[in-house]
């Protein structure tokens, strides 16, 4: 099986990620990690600010490891921001039986609510060196995208609008239970 885990930035990915390491004992892969490699290694012009471009050259790549993964019957989490909204149309029918998709999105409410504790929670898991670009405008504006974004292509979307511990607890149990 593989998990595709997508979602927008400060969403918690990394750490849902994380958590299913812990349950399944499945490796994970980080499009993130991907995208660094290749931005400092001279590989692309691309920067991180780069994020609808940065989909486009990194899907290619991701899609073609998830159909790797598919056809050697290996289990994967596959994790980030850089998942396409029609990531099903990358894949023949045969393979989609062995994804399953999650993808997180916090509310307008939440965000609201919440800024400081996502602020200070953004490096729980991955110590980031520069977050200044995370203003509530910015969350509010990611996190509506994918929303729309993926509910626009029939994927279901985890919503964040309640305390953030408990609603990750029962996205993970729902996702566990429809395994």
């Amino acid at each position: 099986m593989v998990i595709l885990l997508a979602g927008a930035t400060h969403t918690g990915k990394t750490l849902l990620a994380q958590r299913l390491i812990d349950l399944y004992r499945f490796p994970c892969f980080s499009i993130d990690h991907l995208k660094m490699g290749l931005i400092r290694s001279g590989q692309t012009a691309l920067t991180p600010a780069d994020d609808e471009a940065l989909t486009a050259y990194l899907w290619p790549i991701v899609r073609e490891i998830v159909k790797t993964a598919v056809e050697n019957r290996q289990n994967l989490i596959v994790e980030g921001c850089y998942i396409p909204f029609d990531w099903r149309s990358s894949f023949d029918e045969a393979y989609l039986p062995a994804i399953r998709f999650l993808c997180l999105a916090m509310t307008d409410a939440y965000i609201d609510a919440h800024f400081d504790d996502i602020r200070e929670h953004a490096s729980v898991i991955e110590h980031r060196l520069d977050d200044s670009d995370c203003t509530p405008e910015r969350l509010k504006a990611d996190n509506r995208a994918v929303i729309e974004g993926f509910a626009a292509q029939g994927e279901p979307v985890a919503l964040i609008d309640g305390a953030y511990g408990p609603a990750i607890r029962e996205i993970l149990e729902a996702f566990v239970r429809s395994d």
